[in-house]
């Protein structure tokens, strides 16, 4: 296992967190929304997963990000809304809840198709 390599795939990833986190405190949280909610993440996953596995199984994790984006919707709207009635920390675990339960039923589809 090439270590390097590893330590670089974080540094980017953990990167692109702080740069959403600086874009929302400092600039404007909408800006710092838009690079969260943008497919940069899923970007750097697609071409480190390409590189080391190949096209078919980069395929199939696209996907599966496809329709397993369904579920982190419902979480986003699970948390803005239930924000607006409790603290973060409940709220968070009702939106992860949902978005648990939302998984759960994805892959049962999913497995049927």
């Amino acid at each position: 296992m090439d270590y390097s390599y590893l330590a670089l795939k974080f540094l980017i990833g953990g990167g692109v967190i702080v740069g959403v986190t600086f874009l929302a405190e400092q600039v404007d949280p909408k800006y710092g929304g838009i690079l969260a909610a943008a497919p940069i993440t899923t970007t750097l996953a697609f071409l480190f997963t390409y590189s080391d596995a190949g096209q078919a199984i980069t395929r199939q994790l696209v996907m599966g990000s496809f329709w397993f984006a369904i579920p982190t919707l419902l979480f986003l709207l699970t948390l803005y809304l239930l924000m607006s009635r409790y603290s973060l920390i409940p709220s968070f675990g009702g939106a992860y809840g949902v978005w648990f339960a939302a998984v759960l039923v994805m892959n049962r589809l999913l497995t049927g198709i």
